[in-house]
């Protein structure tokens, strides 16, 4: 299945949800301050309060902040909680999707700035769905400034790099830096022009095999601009050393789905379960110190549809980083 595809499946499961899920609104206190993060773009973060080392959570695409108002205080007893809607989305700026103002390390290095603003020192990362990507940027580059990663529904193809099914717009985002690099100079240009050559042959074939998966289904809508920056923004995370917390629903529920086409039901929840459990053993198989826990017949809300198993799966793991000093 095409990568446009694979991904519209896997959160054609959020059009399911109950309308309670989707809505965005505020149910606890906070405070909401603007943070300059580069010149002339500022984050909207919000503040739940608490004591004790420091959380921050990023929603998913498309959210903002304060989808997790009933959410995030839940850990206030025990932890300062924050939350940050990402450039692009609700009250923060939304500069032009152009010049990497959307990738991923670029989304991590806002993440960045906001602690240093802030001066949050070693937080817990907490990521929802396209979170994972700032979540691995952070982690991958910088694992000294955090203390841990906890993924929801997050740490997949895009937030952990798998070599057997390698996304395109990864490999799309690699090859355009590898020409940006010779085009730069200072390099052995020779010897990155044969490496060029090996990765274009191989870009080939993954945008032939693209081609061919989707040749004979319907056009999906052209996406939004910033839509586009954040899919072909999305980089390599191939090896995160700080503790993770991998939280999947695997399968999703499929409950909602019209009961009257069940064929059509059966094979999308194999082809679900299929990639979600990949999705898992890559993430073990890269970190084996991470824990992966999953969640059968969950939403991809999965910190809403399983609330009390999440909270308390990240309680367990925020514990053992107090044990551990991390």
């Amino acid at each position: 299945m095409g990568e446009r595809w694979k991904i519209t499946l896997l959160f054609s499961v959020t059009l399911l949800l109950p309308i309670h899920v989707i809505a965005q609104t505020d149910s606890s206190p906070h405070k909401i301050q603007l943070v300059t993060v580069e010149q002339g773009v500022q984050l909207e973060v919000l503040d739940w309060g608490g004591s004790g080392s420091p959380l921050i959570f990023l929603a998913g695409a498309g959210d903002t902040a304060h989808r997790l108002d009933g959410f995030a205080p839940r850990f206030t007893g025990q932890h300062h909680v924050y939350g940050i809607t990402r450039r692009g989305f609700g009250a923060s700026s939304k500069p032009a999707p152009a010049n990497s103002n959307y990738s991923a390390d670029h989304l991590g290095d806002d993440v960045l700035a906001v602690m240093k603003a802030l001066q949050i020192e070693r937080p817990v990362l907490v990521g929802h769905s396209l979170a994972g990507q700032e979540l691995s940027s952070i982690g991958s580059r910088f694992p000294e400034k955090v203390s841990g990663l906890i993924y929801l529904d997050a740490a997949t193809s895009f937030a952990f790099y798998d070599p057997a099914h390698p996304l395109l717009s990864i490999e799309m985002n690699d090859l355009k830096r590898r020409i940006d690099e010779i085009e730069t100079g200072g390099v052995d240009e020779q010897k990155k022009l044969l490496e060029l050559e090996a990765v274009i042959a191989k870009f080939e074939t993954i945008l032939h095999q693209n081609n061919a998966e989707v040749a004979n289904m319907p056009p999906l809508p052209p996406r939004s601009p910033i839509g586009a920056a954040l899919n072909f923004g999305a980089q390599k995370y191939t090896s995160i050393p700080v503790p993770i917390l991998a939280i999947y629903a695997c399968p999703h529920n499929w409950d909602r789905f019209p009961a009257n086409e069940p064929d059509r039901k059966a094979a999308l929840i194999a082809d679900d379960t299929g990639r979600c459990t990949n999705w898992a053993n890559v993430l073990r198989r890269g970190v084996p110190s991470a824990r992966v826990v999953l969640i059968p017949n969950a939403d991809h809300y999965v910190y809403l549809s399983n609330e009390t198993q999440v909270i308390a799966e990240m309680k367990e793991f925020l514990a053992s980083l107090h044990k551990s000093g991390t």
